[in-house]
């Protein structure tokens, strides 16, 4: 997995300013390979469509993925004859490989592309690049797997994209619900940043961008399509479907190992309501309470254990405090390191400490508690004890992370989190713009914590 590159973040999203005349906003890419009969129908009624409904700008561009036979041709003679086509000769195979090109190459702020046979209703293109162009999204996919989607095609190929869905939401986690479909679009500042760590060039190149993106924190807006399939696609099943296997095994042990890493595609800033800085508003509140319940869970499974093992040679009070000391210090060191972020021994004796401390809040809460079943029955059952230290433990559970969060672990300001997940979601900024003839000046934080300059200048043409 190539690990090399270094783009650096993302920009901010942002609606899409009104271009002048002739500068195309989408730039749609048709990838072929020996497709002569099918290019100059495909072409004409796609631009047709865009003429007539489509708002803005728009250029259509053939990629011809090293065909043998006359549509090099048939492209150049459709260039020729529409103003607003173009072609462009690969003199390699693979569909990965005509995309990257084109796009890295393309001036258009919205790129997309479809399959020749266009199977997909037209009329999802513009619901399909609407929200990159509002800035609401960073990548847009057809869904035929939408509950709303429309489809016509036969058991077996319903089957291996479904199947093949499924792996993707098993092994790699994956939200997005269909990822072979032709029909997808992307941001051209989006893309600068992600095409250079995508290492496949034939189909998989689909889903390796879109796992890529997801796990950057992109939003990807899907569309649910009408498809009619092509029964006389030359995409041969078998040969995809080995190698969109491999990809996933690929993909997935980089992202496991973590030779991939997407700290450097670090959230935008000013598009999500997470970065934004709101008084009385914990940040990141949800994701440690989760982290809290799971370690609160688990110690108390290990405090009820120590405790059932202590009472077995020792009074209710002993085994009590016994149990109780031993899983509090687990506590805070799970707490320290997998709830609130905190890395290496710096300051964890002090963190002891103060959990301690909220140890004795909790042992004089679960200690009250045992003293008045006592005095309320002379020999309680075992079981009535442990029923009443649940109760105490639970109202000690909320109290100790009020503590925690307040006292023990603070977010103090200027201060970045350690932990890799709060890393992989901080704002690319404070960002300064600077108003100047299309041109945006920032400052964004860099992986390391450091302030680098990140200019976007005009789009260039070609």
């Amino acid at each position: 997995m190539r690990t090399d590159s270094s783009p650096g973040n993302l920009p901010a999203r942002e609606h899409l300013p009104a271009t002048d005349a002739g500068t195309p906003v989408l730039d749609v890419v048709i990838p072929v390979y020996n497709e002569e009969k099918d290019l100059q129908p495909c072409v004409l009624r796609l631009h047709e469509h865009l003429k007539r409904t489509f708002p803005y700008a728009f250029r259509i561009t053939v990629a011809d993925n090293a065909s043998t036979d006359t549509t090099p041709l048939v492209a150049a003679r459709l260039a020729a004859r529409i103003p607003e086509v173009t072609s462009f000769r690969l003199e390699q195979k693979g569909r990965g490989r005509a995309l990257r090109t084109v796009w890295s190459a393309s001036d258009a702020p919205v790129l997309a592309y479809m399959d020749v046979d266009l199977s997909t209703d037209l009329n999802a293109l513009l619901p399909l690049v609407a929200p990159l162009i509002s800035g609401h999204s960073d990548l847009a996919i057809g869904s035929r797997l939408s509950r709303s989607s429309r489809v016509v095609r036969g058991a077996k190929r319903e089957f291996i994209s479904r199947t093949y869905n499924l792996i993707l939401r098993g092994s790699l986690q994956a939200r997005f619900s269909d990822a072979q479909c032709g029909f997808k679009a992307i941001r051209r500042d989006v893309a600068q940043v992600l095409l250079p760590l995508i290492e496949d060039t034939g189909w998989f190149f689909d889903t390796e961008m879109l796992v890529l993106a997801e796990r950057a924190g992109l939003r990807i807006h899907e569309v649910p399509v009408d498809w009619v399939d092509d029964p006389d696609s030359t995409v041969h099943i078998v040969k995809t479907a080995t190698d969109d296997i491999k990809g996933v095994w690929r993909v997935g042990r980089a992202l496991a190992t973590g030779s991939l890493s997407l700290d450097r595609l670090a959230r935008p800033f000013g598009d999500d309501p997470r970065d934004r800085e709101l008084t009385d508003v914990p940040k990141g509140l949800a994701r440690q309470l989760v982290g809290f319940c799971v370690v609160g869970g688990l110690s108390t499974l290990f405090y009820l254990l120590l405790y059932s093992g202590f009472r077995s040679f020792s009074g209710s009070q002993v085994a009590n405090a016994l149990a109780l000391l031993v899983s509090a210090v687990a506590n805070t060191a799970a707490n320290r390191r997998l709830t609130f972020g905190v890395r290496g021994r710096g300051g964890a004796v002090r963190h002891q400490a103060q959990g301690l401390v909220v140890f004795g809040i909790g042992l004089a809460l679960t200690s009250g508690s045992l003293a008045a079943l006592n005095a309320g029955t002379s020999e309680p059952a075992h079981s009535t004890e442990l029923a009443v230290l649940i109760a105490a433990n639970l109202a000690a559970t909320v109290l100790r992370f009020l503590l925690f969060r307040a006292w023990v672990f603070p977010d103090r300001p200027g201060e970045a989190p350690s932990s890799p997940v709060m890393a992989s979601h901080q704002p690319a900024t404070p960002v300064h713009r600077t108003a100047g003839r299309g041109r945006v000046s920032a400052t964004a934080a860099a992986p390391g914590g450091a302030l680098v300059p990140v200019r976007h200048g005009p789009v260039p043409r070609r």
